[in-house]
């Protein structure tokens, strides 16, 4: 019989062409879906360049209405001042008669230009400024000015009120001088110096909350006035929109629009003039509300207003020439989001070749695994025929020639006549187990053995099938037997069950031949008959102890120690415990022994 561990290969010709072919197979699925895919990324990044396309258009589309509405506000803005809180995010400066007016007030932290509030002619100090440096008279100098601060004109009282507080400060009058300084503080509207006269008195005083006022912007101021009297720290946002404002002061046209960076952020400049009459509005620019894509403004200098230029070579690109707009746009859509991977048709066609595949190389596999069952299968029966005919040939050979003696009379005494009678009788019965057990072994293969069952009890059972090995022992060999004489009742075909029984014996006598003794226990175990046969013999390893009770299958030490045998007595056995509704297990050590224990359904007594 084939050993367990000798699997047979199919031929390796055969092999070779199925894994070619597979191979062939993999691969124009693959080549296909690898075209397919080349084909999909195309439709999808044309679909995608003329989503772009049309995103540009309607970008551009979008940002000239929204110019052209800023412009039509921004004219309107030039005799009607804008609402409260306008604009949202910038400055617009109107400029009427000399006269600079922001919107919203207190959002610039300086003007482009001087206020145009008013201020004292220096001739009307000339007099006290004579004394106070040419003639070296403070004290005439400060009666000078006492009288000059209490004029009625404000922009002279406040030049008077600042020349005599400085003065009262270098006689060291410094009561006198912050009185005359609170007095200049409180006067509005006028300028010394060309700065508030209010703004020069707090400073002087130390005001604490000077620079919060500043940061309000309650003083129209210079960049240099507003730098002198802040110092350092003033907000850069706040510094930069100021900044924008002074820069696009100086544009000319009568109207015109165009991007200024101030503090290294961008700012929008818009200007309409009509007559005497000048707006200016300067802002943050911004990305259009609605739009999703990415999309970046740039402007001559390649600097990007707002939004984010991808470099993707795929951005669609409207130059301000063609947009008739101050800067180039970029729309390169947006990319995709974390986690959302290959477009649906791609993972689609991904998923079919996958699986078109797995079920050809799971194809290959099993047919592979097929052919080689059955040429295992066709070889083990092979060699079941020549097995089974050696064991035929071994009963039949003694019958023969034993016959053929007693048939010649040359049987030398009466002695030696019986010897060979009961050499036939033994052999004859040999021969007639093993074609019962083949017989038997077809019908069950085909479901057709019937099986008749009543209640026996095990221990009988036991002692009638270990009986009929009483007279094969060899001498000093025996069969121990141990377990209840009663209540170990079952519901079983006696002739079955004595098959199996006769055939895990047998096992157990030729695979512990230098063993004197074999022993069969049954017991009840847990509502169940339990009948166990051990040896100490060679024992079977961990790899095929399931694989034993598979039809022409033997273990290695079948091999090992040449027992004969067909290959079907444990397979038979197998059956027949499945047809009784039972288990049969098997614990073993190679080299210490083996347990086969059948485990059966004990017969309940009402």
């Amino acid at each position: 019989m084939v050993p367990l561990r000798e699997w047979l290969r199919p031929p390796k010709s055969l092999l070779l062409i199925l894994v070619l072919l597979s191979l062939v197979s993999v691969s124009a699925v693959g080549w296909f879906g690898f075209k397919l895919l080349e084909q999909d990324r195309m439709v999808q990044a044309q679909r995608r360049q003329e989503r772009l396309e049309q995103a540009a258009d309607r970008m551009a589309a979008t940002l000239r209405g929204t110019l052209a509405e800023t412009g039509e506000r921004l004219s309107a803005w030039l005799t009607t001042p804008p609402p409260p809180g306008k604009p949202d995010d910038g400055v617009l400066l109107t400029v009427e008669e000399n006269s600079v007016t922001a919107y919203p007030a207190g959002r610039l932290l300086y003007y482009p230009a001087p206020s145009g509030e008013p201020e004292a002619r220096a001739e009307v100090f000339a007099e006290g400024e004579l004394l106070e440096f040419l003639q070296a008279q403070p004290a005439n100098a400060a009666d000078a000015y006492r009288l000059l601060a209490e004029s009625r004109n404000l922009a002279v009282r406040a030049g008077a009120l600042l020349r005599l507080a400085r003065v009262l400060g270098k006689l060291g009058r410094r009561e006198e001088s912050r009185a005359a300084y609170t007095r200049l503080a409180a006067i509005g509207g006028v300028r010394v110096a060309g700065v508030p006269a209010e703004l020069v008195a707090r400073y002087a005083l130390g005001d604490p909350t000077l620079r919060e006022d500043l940061l309000r912007g309650r003083w129209h101021l210079t960049r240099g006035q507003f730098e002198f009297y802040f110092g350092p720290g003033a907000p850069e946002g706040r510094q930069a929109l100021a900044e924008a404002a002074e820069q696009a002061w100086y544009a000319t046209g009568a109207r015109g629009q165009t991007t200024v960076w101030a503090g290294g952020h961008p700012f929008f400049a818009m200007w309409r003039t009509s007559g005497a009459r000048h707006a200016l509005l300067v802002e943050t620019p911004k990305l259009p509300a609605g739009e999703q894509e990415a999309c970046a403004a740039v402007d001559s200098e390649g600097r990007v207003v707002w939004g984010r230029r991808d470099r993707s070579d795929r951005a669609a690109i409207r130059p301000a020439a063609e947009s008739q707009l101050p800067w180039t746009l970029y729309v390169s859509g947006a990319p995709n989001p974390p986690g959302t991977g290959l477009p649906e048709s791609q993972r689609f066609l991904l998923l079919s070749m996958g699986v078109m595949v797995v079920f050809l190389i799971a194809g290959t596999y099993f047919i592979a695994r097929a052919i080689r069952r059955e040429m295992e299968v066709s070889r083990m029966q092979s060699n079941f025929v020549s097995t089974v005919s050696h064991e035929f040939r071994s009963p039949l050979t003694s019958i023969r020639q034993l016959s053929e003696i007693l048939e010649l009379g040359r049987v030398p005494s009466e002695e030696r006549r019986q010897v060979y009678y009961s050499t036939l009788v033994r052999e004859t019965q040999r021969l007639q187990r093993l074609v019962e057990a083949l017989l038997n072994f077809g019908r069950m293969e085909a479901g057709a053995r019937p099986y008749r069952f009543e209640e026996i009890e095990t221990s009988s059972l036991v002692h009638r099938v270990a009986g009929e090995f009483e007279a094969q022992l060899a001498a000093g060999r025996r069969i121990e037997l141990s377990g209840p004489e009663a209540t170990c009742a079952i519901n079983a075909d006696p002739d079955a069950l004595s098959v199996v029984l006769r055939n895990l014996i047998d096992n157990a006598l030729k695979y512990s031949p230098e063993h004197p003794s074999i022993w069969v226990q049954w017991g009840l175990e847990r509502a169940r008959v339990a009948i166990r046969v051990r040896d100490e013999g060679l024992g079977i390893t961990a790899a095929e102890r399931k694989a034993i009770f598979r039809k022409f299958v033997r273990g290695s030490a079948a091999e090992a120690a040449n027992v004969k045998g067909s290959g079907v007595g444990l397979a038979m056995v197998k059956h027949i415990i499945a047809a009784h509704h039972g288990e049969i297990r098997v614990d073993s050590t190679p080299g210490e022994g083996s347990t086969f224990t059948v485990v059966l359904p004990a017969l309940e007594h009402s």
